[in-house]
């Protein structure tokens, strides 16, 4: 019974401990875009008309995923960024998202 209990507590505890340190991060995803997205879509993220979209609304014209495969694979102008980790494309989409 002892270590069914210990067992449980540790994986409570490492579920716990994946799921804090995976959480996106819309702050860490503002110094990203600044970083890799203003030369083309702007600091205030308005683009340029007819060369690089807006992404002020860019929650209503895709979803997470879309939006995080395009910041992966690029497309049209935009190149792509496979150097970014996961969770740094996951931070600048939460960070878009807001």
């Amino acid at each position: 019974m002892k270590t069914i209990l210990k067992l449980a507590v540790m994986l409570c505890g490492a579920t716990l401990a994946t799921t804090g340190w995976s959480k996106d991060d819309p702050a860490a995803g503002a110094k990203l875009y600044s970083a890799n997205c203003t030369a083309c879509h702007g600091a205030d993220r308005a683009g340029m008309p007819g060369a690089f979209p807006a992404l002020t609304d860019i929650g209503k014209r895709l979803d997470g995923a879309q939006i995080k495969d395009k910041i992966r694979k690029g497309g049209g102008l935009m190149p792509p960024f496979p150097q970014l980790s996961q969770q740094e494309i996951d931070d600048i989409a939460s960070y878009l998202a807001k």
